[in-house]
């Protein structure tokens, strides 16, 4: 049976969980949410995900949300098929994806979210005018983040050593929308952070997963 995959292509954490799984090359269904009708809030949808949110994954009995989660359980579901996301069997390596798969929750996402809402979410998808004085301050923020990410990858081909895996894959859906932002230097300034978005998101996988997420536009030229 199929996975399902409950969300829309353009967000952020529905495209983290279907470059997953196209990396680990299982076979999934993607099933609408239509967020424009409050489709996420509607009882038949909470009871996959009580946040009213996407996405959600569906395995037979088995009911995931929290994206993050989501890509760890698939990675290790699908251990023998497809790109090994989670270098089981390097016990170094793998923690140093664990690491870096922090770094993204924790330190990333915090700073490029709110940015990305502010530059991109708030004026196409919300009407809503950018308050400036806010994404500067979180400009700032992602500026200092991607700071340590330059030297990180000076070392590095990859953030977690020589492979490409989840601490990689994470990042990609919204340093997709940043390079489609005014505020795109903040990678493309950063050669090695620059060389690392160029390999990464030209893996087939994220060519696929991307297609959803069209709707954010082309690369800042």
């Amino acid at each position: 049976m199929a996975l399902k995959l409950h969300g829309i292509g353009f967000s952020t954490c529905t495209a983290r969980v279907a470059a997953t799984l196209y990396e680990k090359e299982a076979d999934f269904e993607l099933v609408g949410v239509n967020l424009a009708v409050g489709e996420q809030k509607q009882p038949h949808y909470l009871a996959k995900n009580p946040f009213g949110q996407v996405p959600a994954l569906e395995d037979g009995d088995l009911t995931l949300f929290e994206s993050r989660a989501i890509t760890k359980y698939i990675a290790y579901k699908y251990s023998g098929q497809g790109t090994d996301l989670v270098r089981g069997g390097e016990e170094k390596e793998r923690a140093l994806v664990n690491v870096w798969v922090e770094v993204e929750s924790q330190h990333f996402n915090p700073a490029v979210a709110p940015l990305m809402s502010e530059l991109l979410i708030k004026p196409r998808v919300q009407r809503l005018p950018t308050d400036e004085a806010a994404a500067e301050a979180h400009a700032a923020k992602l500026d200092r983040v991607l700071g340590v990410y330059e030297e990180r990858l000076s070392k590095s081909k990859y953030l977690a050593g020589d492979h490409f895996t989840l601490a990689d894959l994470h990042h990609i859906p919204y340093l997709y929308m940043l390079v489609r932002s005014p505020k795109a230097s903040l990678l493309t300034s950063r050669p090695h952070v620059n060389a690392w978005w160029e390999d990464i998101s030209a893996r087939p996988a994220w060519i696929k997963a991307a297609e959803g997420m069209k709707f954010w536009g082309a690369p800042v030229s």
